[in-house]
């Protein structure tokens, strides 16, 4: 098997709940690490406890073959990775096959709290009232302190017409509120577009498999309405996939880096421009916040490194590894981040996000009227 079957760049290696990943730069495949001699010590412990213990009869291999692997990636602790058992490594496959039923919202962990970055537009967690920001602290009533990304995705994720009820802490209003969100199959259109005055607003909610040619379409209405400039939102944005994000770049930028992945070996891989019709040299405004992540994080560099709009807003969210979703075992799984993604001048994202042209504490509409007054000023 290839070692990239599939790419994705999006928010949590084990956090979307449902309609577009599990994200986090996944990469499906078969990744073999290095053999180390240190592992020669885990080998002699297992024969040992299997082999010499005097209760060896006793014990359950898989599950004390879980165990230890559990263990290794506590000590990991990387939030982006984590071991899947088998109807979770199952459910993995499942959803990167695009077969996608759930609540419809981005989740990651942050200060081991299950957060949520955005619900998606129209999705059953939008309709239901669920916020970017809210804190998961409960499933169906079960606390979920302790848990990992993973098992909560799990317990949200389920089949289309049931429902799920969520315990979340509101951070802005301090509230705890008891959420009943049913479960849905979702299409989205991921590209919203009005024309205010003479600027073009483009807001993308994700990069999903339609989003490039949305976007297509918008520049060629805001080019027959006469446009002068872009405020191009991305705020709120969890990201999506590879080939849209460098395709969605492309209709901005003319030439040269996207974005470079850094391995873990050194090695590097290049994403430059894939060219596109129709592109637009138009002003620009790129709007950003701290939901903006991963995806939206590698637009939002490139566009400042090509010094092609100005970014404005707050900085960002601050993901940007890829994670590989691969087989353990003869049906687990394990998600483990493998590689980085830098900027076009090659700034990390990871853990430091983008930091804006213009860093400013302004908020919905009253962000976007600072854009057009700068377009209208600059």
């Amino acid at each position: 098997m290839s070692r990239t079957v599939k790419i994705l760049l999006c928010l949590a290696a084990a956090g979307c709940i449902a309609i577009v990943s599990f994200a986090g730069g996944v990469l499906l495949g078969g990744y073999s690490p290095p053999a180390d001699e240190n592992f020669r010590a885990v080998e002699d412990a297992w024969r040992i406890i299997t082999q010499d213990y005097i209760d060896a009869g006793s014990l359950d291999k898989a599950a004390l073959s879980q165990a230890a692997i559990e263990a290794m990636m506590e000590f990991v602790d990387d939030p982006y990775s984590s071991y899947l058992d088998s109807e979770a490594y199952h459910s993995g496959l499942y959803q990167l096959e695009g077969k996608y039923e759930g609540i419809g919202a981005e989740v990651s962990m942050i200060d081991e709290q299950v957060v949520v970055i955005a619900p998606y537009s129209g999705s059953p967690a939008e309709v239901a009232g669920i916020q970017p920001g809210d804190i998961i602290t409960a499933v169906e009533g079960e606390n979920i302190t302790g848990m990992s990304l993973m098992e909560v995705v799990l317990k949200v994720r389920g089949p289309q017409g049931t429902v799920v009820n969520l315990t979340i802490l509101r951070p802005d209003t301090g509230r705890t509120l008891d959420i009943d969100v049913e479960r849905g199959e979702v299409y989205e259109r991921s590209v919203d577009f009005e024309m205010t005055g003479d600027y073009a607003y483009i807001e993308i909610s994700q990069f999903a498999e339609n989003t490039n040619k949305e976007l297509g379409d918008v520049l060629k209405e805001a080019d027959s309405q006469g446009a002068v400039g872009i405020i191009l939102d991305l705020r709120n944005n969890p990201g999506g996939l590879v080939d849209t994000v460098v395709d969605v770049a492309s209709r901005f930028i003319e030439r040269g880096v996207v974005f470079t992945v850094e391995f873990s070996d050194g090695k590097t891989e290049i994403y430059e421009v894939n060219k596109q019709s129709p592109t637009t040299s138009l002003p620009m405004v790129v709007l950003v916040n701290g939901f903006s992540a991963s995806g939206s994080e590698v637009i939002a560099g490139a566009m400042q490194d090509h010094d092609r709009a100005v970014v404005a807003g707050s900085t960002t969210f601050g993901k940007g590894s890829v994670n590989v979703l691969t087989q353990i075992g003869s049906d687990q799984g394990m998600y483990i981040t493998i590689a980085r993604w830098l900027t076009p001048d090659g700034h990390m994202i990871e853990g430091r996000g983008i930091t804006p042209d213009e860093e400013l504490t302004l908020y919905g509409e009253d962000l976007i009227d600072w854009a057009i007054d700068y377009l209208e000023n600059r």
